[in-house]
């Protein structure tokens, strides 16, 4: 969610003040004394400027919960205090000091949702040329890039999203014309003037790639390679043959995108590929082999059902839709009980969006795919699917120590949902984002309303 002149002034009333703004707290005159320098050695740029908003102690109870790794409780309560996960249990809990007490008698919680697959940011409201930020679709191969430079903090989606979804935590990832893309930056859906402000501490960074019909198409249509899939592979392999040379060479001149790969090949950032077919997926996996590298996670990956095995041997996860069919030739073999097929087999389920709208109804997504999965006879739970959402997309961010979870010692990013999540019915009563609660169904100060929302119908409304 994005800050503007109305709703920064008021989240300062009601928080005590603005922690998050991206920058220092220092006066204008001392700023003005200091002299830019570079950066240290070791110092990453564009580092994170993220401080959780103030929270209060607060205690929810008499409330149903799923705590993201695949337990329910009946009658629960989750204790929230200095900006974590105090205590999970029983309507027993003992409150803090000070502590907020909430009654949700007929209503969920769970943690925060994340999705592992948006564009929000780089693909802002309003949709205009001007905005489109997403593909640097001027090389098959753009590695140099990273997404956090093209995110624009007051697009109107991040609020829309948790308003809506309930969502906390996202990666904005390169669009998929190009075979690599760039990086991914991983966020807090917070308020921010910056995207350093929204950055999510310690989470790593992500690398995107994209297999099968975009690249081919795009270059092809250029009259360029790649134009196929085997001059996707023949792009691709090359390109690690040379970034293993420039990592092993101690004497290169340096070179952003060279960079970034041995980044990949070294573990320290993470590959987020789009692929859709199954055979394909599995000749990804050969090359990664080939060139030394771990993929995390293959994003829609619509026949990930055929290969459930060797994903789960691989611990590799699909992020995937529920029920996109059809619309182009790489979906045509995509089925509904995928999810659940893929959990059947042991694998790793992750259900995205990939889109502004379905950003908005991930928790409606998973149910789709949930019943799917009931009606062919495999058998999941509840808790099991609201997993799907959060623990195992923590997971794919490299940051399930951090959040996707209700335990002690985590971030306290919670969601109290008015009924079911799963229900199409019931949606986010409020947010908690590191324990400061950033939106209130019952609150109109706490529903952000974009510059370019203001004065327009329905400006700060639910969507």
């Amino acid at each position: 969610m994005k800050s503007t002149t109305g709703i920064a002034a008021a989240l300062l009333i009601a928080l005590g003040g603005c922690a998050n703004t991206g920058g220092s707290t220092a006066s204008a005159s001392s700023k003005a004394d200091k002299q830019p320098t570079a950066l240290a050695a070791g110092e990453a740029p564009f580092a994170s400027t993220y401080r959780a908003y103030p929270s209060t102690p607060t205690v929810v109870r008499n409330v149903v919960i799923y705590d993201g790794e695949g337990a329910r409780i009946d009658n629960g309560s989750v204790v929230m205090s200095g900006g974590e996960i105090l205590a999970v249990g029983d309507g027993n809990l003992a409150a803090p000091a000070g502590a907020i007490e909430i009654d949700g008698t007929g209503k969920f919680v769970t943690p925060g949702i994340i999705d592992v697959h948006s564009h929000l940011g780089v693909y802002p409201s309003p949709g205009v040329q001007a905005h489109s930020d997403g593909n640097e679709a001027t090389d098959p191969t753009t590695p140099d890039v990273w997404a956090e430079h093209s995110v624009w903090p007051q697009d109107p989606g991040f609020s829309r999203a948790m308003a809506n979804g309930g969502i906390t935590s996202l990666q904005i990832l390169p669009g998929s014309a190009n075979l690599m893309g760039g990086r991914s930056v991983t966020l807090k859906n917070v308020y921010s003037r910056t995207v350093q402000g929204m950055k999510f501490p310690g989470a790593p960074y992500g690398f995107k790639m994209a297999c099968g019909e975009n690249p081919k198409r795009v270059y092809g249509g250029r009259g360029r390679k790649p134009s196929t899939r085997m001059g996707n592979f023949a792009v691709n392999r090359q390109t690690w043959a040379d970034a293993r040379a420039y990592r092993d060479n101690k004497d290169h001149k340096y070179d952003l995108g060279n960079e970034t790969l041995s980044g990949v090949l070294d573990g320290k950032i993470l590959v987020h590929n789009h692929c859709y077919r199954a055979d394909e997926m599995a000749q990804v996996i050969d090359m990664a082999k080939e060139a030394g590298y771990k993929i995390t996670a293959f994003h829609h990956a619509v026949e990930s059902y055929k290969i459930g095995d060797l994903l789960r041997e691989n611990d590799i996860c699909s992020a995937i839709w529920a029920d996109w069919w059809g619309f182009k030739m790489e979906a045509y073999d995509a089925i509904p009980e995928n999810a659940a097929i893929l959990q059947n087999t042991g694998a790793c389920v992750i259900i995205h969006s990939d889109d502004e709208n379905g950003i908005q109804r991930l928790n409606q997504e998973a149910a789709k795919a949930l019943a799917d999965g009931r009606r062919m006879g495999i058998q999941i739970s509840d808790a099991q699917a609201i997993r799907w959402l959060t623990y195992n997309a923590a997971k794919a961010l490299g940051i399930e120590d951090k959040t996707g979870s209700l335990k002690p010692g985590k971030m306290a990013d919670v969601v109290l949902w008015n009924g079911d999540p799963l229900s199409v019915y019931s949606r986010p009563e409020k947010v908690w984002v590191d324990g400061a609660l950033l939106y209130d169904a019952d609150d109109p100060a706490r529903r952000a309303v974009s510059d370019f929302e203001l004065g327009q119908p329905g400006a700060g409304d639910v969507k």
